[in-house]
């Protein structure tokens, strides 16, 4: 399973956004090119139908523009992964996520059924679509919302309807709140509010280990959930919580009561998974996540460290030691266990400890896709996303206005042809020839993302002042064309430094080959 997630809650954040960040990852052996685009009104469907799913809906015809990061190849769908909306609203779909027999047998995945024979034939069956999944999920909902709880209401209602042939997490955000949903089965869900001064780590595995039920059927503060949950939850025996003596539980589909804790349970253990496979895929990068960014909460490496890289009760959320940058969001998600005996890169360890968990800044990254709804700026200016591709370890981040009317050519015109033209293709070629020689060339990378990463924040920082100057170099009809040039300059000056990093990666690389041989014929 691909895709790990950090969400940032605005009081853990430095600046008060709300950050969304999801790492999309290929399934191992594969690798799936991608480029960024700007859907606007004219161009998103007013019917759909999904490639995998073979579904068919037909959709509102007032969308809002968007931005989105498709695969640039769009045989298996358009997995669009991540964008902003005109109203500034932010979306992330999806992180694949784990279940159990006990919920796939309640509510089954709805997956396509493939026809049986020929129309008029006999035994002829026709074709069973399947549920909706992550290549429609941003098609199908960030254009038609204007908050971050509208999105989880809009995708829930989906859900509950056409069902999903897969689990998954789906993060949602404006400039207040982060929304986070989680699918259980094929047509039922739940989701939280994060906490605004916490960070969520998510590591392809259900997560979510506190719900209020009580919430999710009133108020829905900070809960919302499929109507019936209570009623599916008591019929398949799913919940698993223990509780005080005289808790009310789950004995039927009603209200339990006073009693908060009849109402309170833990979904990780309800829909969740605790297997072996988790504990080397999954709990080691949310460990890894929480000791860089709790560093002295807790003693991580004790022999009776409380949490261990195969814990199954890390918390799903946490209150960070300090508040959270950009740059803390990307070092997290390219992280490959640093100072621990797991590091593949370190001479620490025995080559099976180099080799246990599976890292966060893993080889099959297809993009990190890193929204930002800034609260204290003007809503013509205050959505950034934040754009890399390929293997996080050794490239960088292009930050980008979404209220814009099409993206930079750098980042936008990826193909299946190989071409340092492309920004996916020239920081993957980087990534592949930088790995076998990691030692030598790292220091060179890392230059070249400090380098960046200041011309990046700067480039923000330009963009922030002339809209704030207002008239006339920045009038309200023209702010797009000004975050269109901005978008466009800093893109080509990353451009430039990546063409110069990657001739001196290949320089490196080249004369590190196995066939090298140092006497020279002069």
């Amino acid at each position: 399973m691909p895709c790990t997630t950090l969400l940032v809650g605005r009081k853990a954040s430095a600046d008060g956004s709300p950050i969304v960040a999801r790492t999309e990852d290929s399934s191992n052996g594969s690798f799936d090119p991608k480029r960024v685009v700007v859907v606007r009104p004219e161009d998103q469907p007013r019917t759909y139908t999904s490639v995998l799913g073979r579904r068919t809906i037909d959709l509102p015809d007032d969308p809002l523009r968007y931005t989105s990061v498709p695969n640039a190849l769009p045989d298996e769908g358009i997995w669009g992964c991540a964008g902003i909306n005109a109203a500034n609203v932010a979306m992330s779909a999806t992180e694949t996520l784990t279940s159990n027999p006990r919920v796939l047998g309640a509510d089954p995945l709805v997956e396509l059924v493939p026809a049986v024979g020929a129309e008029g034939e006999p035994g002829h069956r026709p074709e069973q679509p399947g549920g909706f999944g992550e290549e429609d999920f941003v098609t199908l909902v960030l254009p038609y919302i204007r908050s971050a709880r509208e999105g989880v209401e809009r995708l829930g209602a989906l859900l509950t309807e056409h069902g999903t042939y897969e689990m998954n997490g789906i993060a949602f955000s404006d400039a207040q709140d982060i929304w986070w949903l989680e699918t259980v089965g094929g047509h039922h869900w739940i989701a939280r509010r994060v906490p605004e001064d916490h960070y969520v780590t998510m590591p392809n595995q259900l997560g979510i280990d506190s719900f209020d039920l009580e919430d999710a059927e009133g108020a829905g503060r900070d809960h919302l959930a499929s109507p019936d949950l209570r009623a599916f939850l008591a019929t398949h025996h799913l919940d698993l919580t223990l509780r005080r003596s005289g808790s009310t539980g789950f004995s039927g589909a009603g209200p339990t009561g006073a009693d908060a804790t009849g109402s309170t349970f833990n979904p990780r253990e309800a829909f969740g998974s605790h297997t072996e496979h988790d504990h080397v895929y999954n709990t080691p990068r949310a460990w890894y996540m929480q000791r860089t960014l709790n560093p002295t909460s807790e003693d991580w490496d004790a022999p009776d460290a409380p949490h261990r890289p195969d814990s199954d009760d890390l918390p799903w959320s946490r209150r960070p030691e300090r508040k959270l940058t950009i740059e803390d969001v990307t070092d997290v998600l390219s992280s490959h266990y640093q100072g621990t005996v797991f590091d593949p890169y370190s001479p620490r360890g025995t080559d099976a400890e180099r080799r246990a968990f599976r890292p966060i800044g893993i080889n099959r990254h297809n993009a990190l896709a890193i929204l930002q709804i800034r609260p204290d700026l003007p809503e013509a200016s205050r959505a950034l996303q934040w754009i890399s591709f390929a293997s996080n370890p050794f490239n960088t981040l292009i930050p980008m206005f979404t209220n814009v009317d099409e993206a930079p050519a750098y980042l936008g015109t990826t193909t299946a042809e190989v071409s340092t033209g492309s920004f996916y293709w020239s920081s993957r070629l980087i990534a592949a020839l930088a790995d076998a020689h990691y030692a030598q060339i790292i220091p060179t990378i890392e230059r070249y993302q400090l380098k960046t990463l200041a011309l990046g924040h700067a480039a923000v920082h330009a963009a922030d002042e002339q809209v704030a100057a207002g008239a006339p170099s920045a009038p309200e009809g023209s702010i797009p064309a000004l975050l269109t040039e901005a978008n466009t300059t800093v893109a080509e000056q990353i451009r430039s430094e990546t063409d110069q990093l990657l001739s001196s990666v290949l320089f490196t690389a080249s004369n590190l080959m196995t066939n090298r041989f140092s006497r020279s014929d002069g």
